[in-house]
């Protein structure tokens, strides 16, 4: 904590932004590291060469820019093309969304994604107002999640849990969609890959549903990630997870939100699949994000990783439970601000180890008790400012998201 305590004052006299504007426009955190705790072990993410837009004159890499052919058009193979074969890749929203028919799965190493003029990916399937009122007709909001609860579906897959056992079935009757594909309906998956940079983009999702269907974003074993200034919205499973020994993640800027188009499983960014994930990966920073309409859970939930939450904005009235450090991970968890209405905002389940700074700041008593220190003392290997809490809902709230690009 010293190193980074010493380095506010020289971090503030180097700024040349305006006061109170904390965005730097370049990595930080986590995804500039090789090691969860040697300061020294320091990795240069560049993505595939840059990572703003307009590109710098001096890229000599390759590059393409992609246009939305329209909402009738799947452009899963053509954006995934464009990451097998480009090191950056811009998606240019000027002629419309971007449409995929399910996730989009990058294993390429050194890449860098940008989106400009209102750039969003959007899956072709949603969830409809028809499925939610067969749906509530059957009571699955009130049926349980537990495992062992299911049954097996007419196509032969067995669910565990009875919730989602109901939906399912509901929908495969209503799709005739035997090998439901409709629950791979998500945007991208970042796999088995290091050293990629996603910027400014918007995903959205069909709306949550509990299906065990895909998320909107997935880190699965992918090293120094930096994703940053994107908007979330409507993930069928979550919004976006980072799993599967995933490591040295920076998430900065982003968004995370539902609409009414969501039913339930609103739980928007998991960290760690299950309580089976090794030790000594999941290193993850999550600075000046917006936990915003409709999350319920996972701001993030957690296993194992160590976790830095750094002026964070929570609005989320809707919340039974906002930040989740559960077993064997660390968290340290500075600046954050949580607003009023939101009263579930922080419990812990065998976690390791969390710092709770006195810089974090609650409009409303946290209903599942006040937050304490507990363990050895969190550190980060890195240099870091924490901003005063005071500034955090303006500063994000007009900050963050797929605002780059256009000012």
């Amino acid at each position: 904590m010293k190193r980074g305590l010493i380095s506010i004052a020289v971090t503030l006299l180097s700024l040349t932004v305006a006061a109170n504007d904390y965005d730097q426009d370049k990595p930080f955190g986590f995804c500039t590291r090789a090691s969860r705790t040697n300061a020294d072990s320091i990795y240069n993410i560049t993505g595939g060469g840059c990572y703003t837009y307009p590109v710098p004159t001096d890229f000599s890499g390759s590059l393409t820019i992609l246009t939305s052919e329209g909402p009738d058009v799947d452009m899963k193979e053509k954006i995934r093309n464009s990451l097998k074969n480009y090191e950056v890749v811009i998606l240019d929203g000027s002629k419309g969304d971007f449409y995929v028919s399910s996730n989009v799965v990058n294993t390429n190493s050194n890449r860098t994604v940008i989106g400009i003029n209102n750039a969003r990916i959007c899956t072709i399937w949603k969830i409809t107002d028809k499925i939610k009122s067969l749906l509530d007709a059957v009571g699955v909001p009130q049926m349980r999640t537990s495992r062992g609860t299911g049954s097996t579906l007419d196509n032969g897959r067995r669910v565990s849990e009875e919730a989602e056992y109901n939906t399912r079935k509901i929908i495969l009757e209503m799709t005739d969609d035997k090998d439901e594909r409709y629950r791979s309906s998500g945007v991208l998956t970042i796999k088995n890959c290091q050293n990629i940079i996603i910027r400014n983009i918007s995903f959205v999702g069909p709306g949550s549903v509990d299906v065990g269907g895909s998320d909107l974003l997935t880190c699965n074993n992918a090293k120094n990630c930096w994703i940053d200034h994107c908007a979330f919205t409507d993930g069928m499973d979550g919004n976006f997870d980072i799993t599967v020994s995933s490591d040295f993640i920076t998430v900065s800027w982003c968004t995370f939100s539902y609409t009414d188009r969501s039913y339930m499983h609103q739980n928007t960014n998991l960290v760690g699949y299950s309580d089976r994930e090794p030790d000594g990966f999941l290193n993850t920073t999550f600075a000046f994000n917006w936990w915003g309409t409709g999350c319920h859970q996972r701001m993030p939930m957690v296993r194992r990783g160590k976790i830095h939450m750094l002026n964070n904005y929570y609005s989320c009235t809707t919340a039974s439970n906002c930040i989740n450090p559960r077993i064997k991970s660390e968290f340290l968890i500075e600046g954050n601000y949580f607003e009023k209405g939101v009263k579930r905002y922080y419990s812990q389940n065998d976690a390791m180890a969390v710092t709770w700074a006195d810089s974090n700041h609650a409009e409303e008593s946290n209903k599942a008790g006040k937050p304490t220190s507990i363990g050895t003392p969190v550190t980060v290997p890195y240099d870091y400012s924490v901003a005063p809490y005071s500034d955090v809902p303006s500063v994000v709230k007009t900050k963050a998201g797929a605002t780059l690009f256009s000012r």
